[in-house]
């Protein structure tokens, strides 16, 4: 018989951690701001964890909750109270307007008052985790790789990939082997080429090589759908500082060090026998000389399409920090990260949209015959990419019907009060997480009318006025939005071009219209993949 004594004692330690999470959850109650009741322990996320609904379905219903509410509303992640921007005046002020406040993205790898990671983590040292003006320095250090003019250098690798990866499927399709494809497993294969290339310097031909050790590596490294790696994340989010203790990074040891002593070995080469090439390595060797710098003739205008995003004043600062091997190894991992992932699903998505509305396909490939025309047998050019209007309109459509991001947020690094001048006065204390909630703000019908109809003409250049751009947020807001924004776009568009140039993309026996998301926490992913036929155009 057990101890009375003991079971007083446990259901005392029961009752004092209820109290305690049930004190939590009045975070929104105590300050007069309307929130979404939460689940013990799990909060606002327990239907995505226990896969009741996709992710974008979660924060979708969970914006529309309070269809009122001004400015700000309150979910809980977890256990800790988040504030979600609703919207897009106060995103654009707290992202912008007032971004000192709101520098960092919410701490994985330490303490919050620690702004230094150590030399472990690869994701840790990544721009994207980077934390203050260490951020702000290596924000600085690698803006210049992502202009306009370094664009057109990193063309020809891009192109190179993309007129390859439709040549691999010409072959397939003459020699009478399938023509029924997984996008998703495509253009990841694609993207992988593309990243070896220009990221780590190295040919890689993932289609025609399909177990190469690149490729293989990689999609182990960014494999996060097991229960393992959910574990760790849900860790590193929620102790990121005992997590830090323990030695424990997102990706193994193993990964990190293949990948850094890729690109230490490449860089080492180069420098003895004098090889420079337009990509990343050659870029963190001008780093390492200090060399890489913005061009100040260079007119960096949004030449890259309408969801480019511009860079701030933060990228253009002057710095005199130095930066050691594993810091600058860890900004290609990022690159391979970003690239290997988001890429992959835009272009998933792009194919999609373009086999469930054939007759936009079909305008698309009449604008491809006529670049195709006007270039009268010449390769085809970033500059004259970058022109072609209705390929730019579907690619921003699409990024907003489903965009990389679902959501983004902001840390709150001193205390701030949030006044919109209308009645609206909120304090946000330091230490407070913010979340903008991008895929609600995509679908809200106030800024985008029939918010689930697919339709390129949102974009054209007589209805681009209409749209509220703080509301159209799918590299993010601020001076800490995407850095690789160009790049992304014109990797995207390079294959687009490609493959609708030689391919109709057709329904095949597994294709799934609509489409469905699985219901997964971490990324978006097509339930029973996104299958279609390539038939080669005469």
């Amino acid at each position: 018989m057990l101890d009375p004594f003991l079971l007083a004692a446990f259901a005392a330690v029961i009752f004092l951690v209820y109290h305690l999470l049930n004190r939590k959850y009045q975070f929104f109650a105590e300050r007069g701001i309307p929130y979404v009741k939460p689940t013990l322990l799990l909060g606002n996320g327990a239907s995505v964890l226990l896969k009741k609904e996709d992710l974008l379905q979660n924060i979708q219903r969970t914006y529309e909750t309070f269809p009122n509410a001004k400015r700000i509303m309150g979910i809980f992640d977890f256990v800790k109270p988040i504030m979600m921007i609703r919207d897009p005046d106060a995103i654009k002020q707290i992202g912008v307007k007032d971004f000192d406040h709101f520098v960092d993205h919410t701490p994985l790898f330490t303490p919050a008052d620690c702004e230094d990671v150590g030399t472990n983590s690869l994701f840790g040292n990544s721009l994207f985790a980077l934390r203050g003006q260490k951020w702000r320095d290596m924000r600085a250090t690698l803006s210049p790789a992502f202009t306009g003019s370094k664009m057109r250098h990193m063309f020809e690798l891009v192109l190179d990939c993309a007129r390859s990866t439709a040549e691999y499927f010409r072959e397939e399709a003459k020699s009478g082997r399938t023509t029924e494809y997984e996008m998703k497993n495509v253009f990841s294969r694609f993207s992988t080429d593309v990243i070896g290339s220009v990221a780590f310097g190295i040919k890689v031909d993932s289609l025609r090589e399909q177990d190469n050790d690149f490729f293989v590596k990689g999609k182990a490294m960014l494999n996060f759908q097991n229960l393992k790696s959910l574990i760790k994340v849900i860790m590193l989010r929620s102790a990121p500082g005992l997590m830090n203790r323990l030695n424990v990074d997102i990706t193994s040891p193993q990964m990190n060090a293949y990948f850094k002593d890729m690109i230490m070995d490449n860089m080492k080469q180069r420098e003895i026998n004098g090889i420079v090439r337009n990509d990343m390595i050659n870029i963190l060797m001008q780093v390492q000389k200090g060399a890489l710098l913005h061009q100040k003739d260079e007119q960096d205008t949004k030449d890259a399409g309408f969801a480019t995003v511009e860079e701030s004043s933060v990228g253009k600062a002057l710095h005199n920090r130095v930066w050691s091997e594993n810091e600058l190894v860890a900004q290609c991992f990022l690159f391979f990260l970003a690239g290997f992932d988001t890429v992959s699903t835009c272009l998933t998505f792009v194919s999609y949209e373009l086999l469930a509305n054939p007759d936009v396909q079909q305008k698309l490939f009449e604008e491809i015959m006529a670049v195709e025309a006007s270039l009268d047998g010449k390769l085809l050019s970033y500059e004259v990419l970058q022109k072609m209007q209705y390929l730019d309109q579907i690619i921003s459509e699409t990024l907003r019907l489903w965009p990389p991001a679902p959501f983004v947020d902001r840390y709150c690094v001193k205390d701030y009060l949030f006044d919109d001048g209308q009645g609206t006065r909120i304090p946000i204390e330091k230490g407070q997480i913010v979340w903008f909630p991008i895929t609600a703000l995509h679908h809200d019908a106030k800024y985008f009318p029939e918010p689930n109809r697919f339709d390129p003409e949102r974009f054209s250049e007589q209805n681009r006025p209409k749209i509220n751009p703080g509301a159209y947020l799918p590299f993010g807001v601020g001076p800490r939005n995407c850095i690789g924004s160009r790049f992304a776009l014109m990797e995207v568009k390079a294959i687009v071009y490609h493959l609708v140039k030689n391919f109709t993309l057709e329904r095949s026996g597994k294709s799934r219209v609509p489409l469905k998301l699985e219901k997964s926490y971490i990324a978006m992913i097509v339930e029973g993949g996104m299958w279609l036929e390539f038939r080669p155009r005469a």
